[in-house]
C-alpha cells in the first residue's frame, strides 16, 4: 500500500502563493509598467526559483513519508498474527492415540501395576498348586498375550487413521507458510508445523511402546510355560501307586 498525495495541487497551492509575494514586494528600479501592471523580471525570477526550491522540498519531504508509511505497513505485515491453527486437529490426533494405549486390556501401562501381575503370574509360579490351579494359570497368562497382541494392532489403526488428519493439516501449514505475508505468520506456520511432526513422533512412540508391550507378553508367557511345563513332566514320570483293578459290572440283569 502507497501513500499518494496530490503534487499538482500542491504545486499550484505554491504558485498562488509565490504570485502573492511578487504582488507585495518592493518594486526595483528596472521594473517595468504594462498597461498599469508592474513587472521586475529580476524579482519574478528568484521568486520562481525559491517556489521551485519550495516545491522540490515538499517533494522531498511526501517521498520520505511515503517510505516512512510502507517502513509502518510492514512492521504491521510482520506483526499480524497467522489466521489459522491445527493445534485443536492435533489434541485430538493425540487424544485419539492416548485412549487407545489407557484401553489395555488385562496389564496397563503402569509400572506399579506391571510389577504386581509379573511377581504374582510369571516370576512366582506356584508349583505346588494342583494341576487345575496350574492350567488355569496358564490360560490367564496366555489371555494377557492374546490382549497385548490385540492392543497392538488396535493402536496401529489408531495411528494409521490419524494419516489422513496430518496430511490435511500438513497440506494446510505449508499453504500458509507460503502465503505468509510477514515474518510473524511465517514463524507461526512453521511452529505448527514442528507440532505436527512432534504428534507424528508421539504417535511412532505409542506404536513401539504397543509392539514391545505385546512381545514382551509372549517372551513372559514363553518363560512361565517352561517352568510350569518342567513341573508338569516331573508329576507325570514320579511313580504312582499304579492301577488298582476295582469291580466293574457290565451288565444289569433283571432280578
Amino acid at each position: 500500500m502507497k501513500l499518494h498525495v496530490p503534487r499538482t495541487a500542491l504545486a499550484a497551492a505554491l504558485l498562488t502563493t509565490s504570485i502573492a509575494t511578487i504582488s507585495f514586494s518592493a518594486t526595483p528600479a528596472h521594473a517595468q509598467f504594462f498597461g498599469g501592471i508592474v513587472y521586475d523580471p529580476t524579482n519574478y525570477a528568484q521568486n520562481l526559483l525559491t517556489a521551485t526550491r519550495a516545491l522540490q522540498q515538499i517533494n522531498n519531504q511526501i517521498t520520505s513519508l511515503q517510505h516512512e508509511a510502507q517502513m509502518l505497513i510492514n512492521e504491521a505485515r510482520n506483526l499480524a498474527s497467522l489466521p489459522y491453527s491445527s493445534l485443536q486437529q492435533l489434541q485430538q490426533s493425540v487424544s485419539r492415540t492416548q485412549a487407545l494405549l489407557q484401553q489395555a486390556q488385562n496389564i496397563a501401562y503402569n509400572v506399579q501395576q506391571v510389577d504386581q501381575v509379573f511377581d504374582r503370574q510369571y516370576k512366582n509360579v506356584i508349583l505346588s498348586a494342583s494341576d487345575q490351579q496350574l492350567i488355569t494359570d496358564a490360560k490367564t497368562r496366555w489371555q494377557n498375550t492374546v490382549g497385548g497382541l490385540q492392543d497392538a494392532m488396535r493402536v496401529q489403526a489408531g495411528v494409521v487413521g490419524n494419516i489422513d488428519t496430518n496430511r490435511s493439516e500438513m497440506a494446510a501449514l505449508v499453504g500458509q507458510s507460503q502465503g505468509a505475508t510477514g515474518a510473524l505468520q511465517a514463524t507461526q506456520a512453521g511452529n505448527q508445523l514442528l507440532a505436527l511432526q512432534a504428534q507424528q513422533l508421539a504417535d511412532l512412540t505409542a506404536v513401539i511402546a504397543a509392539n514391545g508391550r505385546a512381545q514382551a507378553l509372549a517372551d513372559a508367557e514363553r518363560a512361565a510355560a517352561a517352568e510350569q511345563g518342567r513341573e508338569q513332566r516331573r508329576r507325570f514320570l514320579t511313580p504312582g501307586e499304579g492301577y488298582k483293578p476295582g469291580n466293574a459290572q457290565m451288565f444289569y440283569g433283571n432280578d
